[in-house]
């Protein structure tokens, strides 16, 4: 890090953003043009910082598929002018936009740090300060002029986690998000040490950015008493073109005859089915069980360890870039930013 080194912190809204009004005692969004007031520690970073905040700001509740070509778009347009990028974000739908900018970005080489907190920046006990100044350490580390962390990720309370491999499964406490099927990539104490081998190289190609993504893409958790009523609302859901299906253990659902005819029939239809796991650690392997070897037989493509949110936005990036079915699903089988194991 150097005078020589930008960083630009891109504040979509959420909870890190903001402070107490001292009249009313309501929560509202503070100025950035008044964050060296608010965060003095920022003065003693040796790299620019710059700022650009969203107008109007996104309850990260309210994150959708434009939101996420909006900060696509930033990224791109002040790519060669900044070393790193830190976005500040709401918590409850960040492993979804780190995922999708995962895929979104293609020949990244500079790193995109989200961040964010449980607690306001205006309360004394926040933990923003301190996952602002990390994440800012992280995006302008670098050596030989090459970044350290050239890809999406998260960063929250002294873990760095590859974006589309996080799971936020804590409400509560600090520690809101874990890494359950892969290595965290570094880990913040004293000292930032890196876990060099895990973390994605750069390739030098020019950035390119996907804007085109497919919103008609259906969620649908499996649980025991589930009705065929229910499911068939569902499955048989016309808009939909594509479902991600959250199965028991390493891939497994019901086997009565009704759940098996209505899978085979959409996906005989053209809906893409990809089984992933409703466990935070752990791989989807269908035929294993006798429960999911019809699965195979009907042609639901295995998720492996991809989570949910990475598994939603990999089908609104390629349905909207792909309209081969054939190669499509090949893809889905595939690692193209890192969010599956080989």
């Amino acid at each position: 890090m150097n005078d020589q080194t930008s960083i630009l912190i891109i504040y979509t809204g959420g909870t890190i953003g903001m402070i107490k009004d001292q009249e009313s005692g309501v929560l509202k969004p503070f100025n950035f043009e008044n964050i060296y007031e608010q965060i003095p520690d920022l003065k003693q970073f040796s790299c620019n910082l710059n700022f650009h905040c969203f107008e109007p700001l996104v309850d990260s509740s309210n994150i959708n598929p434009d939101a996420w070509i909006k900060i696509a778009e930033v990224i791109k347009e002040n790519y060669e002018n900044h070393d790193g990028f830190v976005i500040l974000h709401g918590s409850d739908t960040m492993a979804y936009t780190a995922s999708a900018l995962s895929f979104m970005l293609e020949n990244l080489n500079k790193p995109v740090i989200l961040t964010g907190s449980q607690l306001p920046l205006g309360f004394l006990r926040t933990d923003g300060k301190d996952n602002l100044i990390a994440a800012i350490q992280i995006a302008a580390a670098s050596e030989d002029e090459t970044p350290l962390v050239p890809e999406v990720c998260i960063y929250f309370e002294n873990e760095l986690i590859r974006g589309n491999r996080a799971v936020k499964y804590n409400a509560e406490n600090f520690n809101a998000f874990v890494s359950g099927n892969y290595p965290v990539l570094a880990e913040v104490g004293i000292y930032i040490k890196y876990n060099s081998e895990k973390i994605r190289k750069p390739n030098f190609k020019k950035l390119k950015i996907h804007k085109k993504l497919e919103p008609n893409v259906g969620l649908l958790k499996l649980f025991p008493g589930i009705t065929e009523n229910f499911f068939n609302a569902i499955i048989n859901n016309t808009g939909t073109k594509a479902l991600v299906m959250e199965t028991f253990g390493s891939g497994n659902a019901t086997t009565e005859k009704w759940f098996i005819d209505s899978m085979k029939k959409a996906i005989d239809s053209g809906l893409i089915v990809l089984n992933v796991t409703q466990c935070i650690t752990g791989s989807v392997n269908q035929g294993q069980y006798e429960t999911s070897i019809e699965l195979e037989k009907i042609g639901v493509i295995s998720g492996k360890d991809i989570s949910t949110e990475a598994a939603i936005t990999k089908l609104m990036f390629l349905m909207g870039k792909e309209t081969d079915s054939k190669k499509l699903i090949s893809l889905l089988s595939k690692s193209l930013r890192g969010e599956l194991s080989n």
